[in-house]
């Protein structure tokens, strides 16, 4: 496995990173064999966050006698000094560590989230003195918004930002990225299959390859799942004509009911959560019926209250038929619901 730098940090990573959500679904001993497996065929950086069940105690179990070997990234959505700090408490005892590599503030992508953690009192703030106190080493950020992000990374407080990529959302590198890269910060690449939209590892992988300065962070749920993925690492082939093809007929398949998490279709006057709605499908690729159904309830369940105003598709900067995607994802939970009641 290559190694590469994660810009300011001059932290030396693996070209290929790893995500700690799907392991959300596992019991522990097959989480901690998914996990030592991938550390054992090269790879070290780790990425999780507060909010991701039990992900940090499981990568903690896995790799607590390694530590010194590995890069531990998480993050937390909490916006004051306050909840960050106990955020930041909790993830240093499951994650079996005295210190984060990378702390990051997590999906801060409303203006409104930026203000907040840049705010007196703010998350920032906190990071800050955690870093001071040897508790994080860099503190990133991570966003769904380009034009937040964007803001964020202005600011020079964030040495590494991470933000979906993949062949199907390839805006960043049009702005985003490249600000990143003057300013010198790390970027990590969130989504590398689409949140689980894109099933091809052969083509999203390939495409990632022509883009070394992102380090994409793949979740794995097996050792099958993880070898595929490091084995087009290990034995490059190029993109070839009939790739671009397929990744263009994807595109055009997808074109229609691909939510890419920007929030501009934001707010709603129903009060409707809509893009964590829209990814009830691939969190359910991603996790299983179950845990889907269990952890999109009090999103999905609001789509009850939409009134078909339109005012979410007038917003949507893709065209995405919003309402009507909606729809089909509280049919497809209510469907779901009534399949696992007891």
């Amino acid at each position: 496995m290559q190694k590469v730098r994660l810009g300011r940090t001059e932290i030396v990573v693996s070209e290929l990173g790893f995500g700690g959500i799907p392991i959300v679904g596992l019991g522990s001993d097959q989480a901690e064999e998914v996990v030592r497996h991938c550390f054992e065929r090269g790879i070290n950086f780790y990425d999780t966050a507060n909010m991701y069940g039990d992900s940090e105690s499981k990568l903690g179990r896995a790799l607590g006698s390694v530590r010194d070997q590995v890069v531990l990234a998480t993050k937390s959505l909490e916006r004051g000094a306050e909840g960050l700090n106990r955020h930041l408490e909790n993830s240093l005892k499951c994650l079996a560590t005295d210190y984060i590599d990378v702390f990051q503030l997590h999906s801060i992508t409303k203006p409104v989230d930026l203000e907040q953690i840049l705010a007196s009192g703010g998350a920032l703030e906190a990071a800050f003195k955690a870093k001071e106190a040897g508790k994080v080493r860099f503190i990133g950020i991570s966003s769904h918004a380009r034009s937040v992000a964007l803001k964020a990374i202005e600011t020079g407080y964030f040495d590494t930002v991470q933000f979906p990529f993949n062949f199907v959302e390839t805006d960043a590198d049009t702005d985003l990225f490249p600000a990143a890269r003057e300013r010198d910060m790390g970027i990590i690449g969130m989504k590398p299959l689409g949140g689980g939209m894109l099933s091809s590892a052969d083509l999203c992988f390939k495409f990632l390859q022509q883009h070394s300065h992102v380090v994409p962070i793949p979740g794995f749920s097996s050792i099958e799942e993880a070898d595929e993925v490091i084995n087009l690492y290990e034995n490059r082939q190029p993109l070839t004509d009939a790739d671009q093809a397929a990744m263009e007929a994807v595109k055009k398949e997808l074109g229609g009911s691909f939510c890419h998490r920007c929030g501009y279709c934001l707010p709603c006057e129903q009060g409707i959560m809509i893009p964590e709605s829209l990814m009830f499908r691939p969190i359910i690729h991603r996790l299983g019926e179950a845990i889907a159904v269990a952890m999109s309830k009090p999103a999905v369940s609001g789509i009850e209250e939409c009134t078909q105003c339109g005012e979410c598709a007038e917003r949507c900067p893709y065209g995405l038929p919003v309402p009507e995607l909606l729809a089909e994802n509280l049919a497809l939970f209510r469907e779901l619901e009534a399949k696992l009641a007891p």
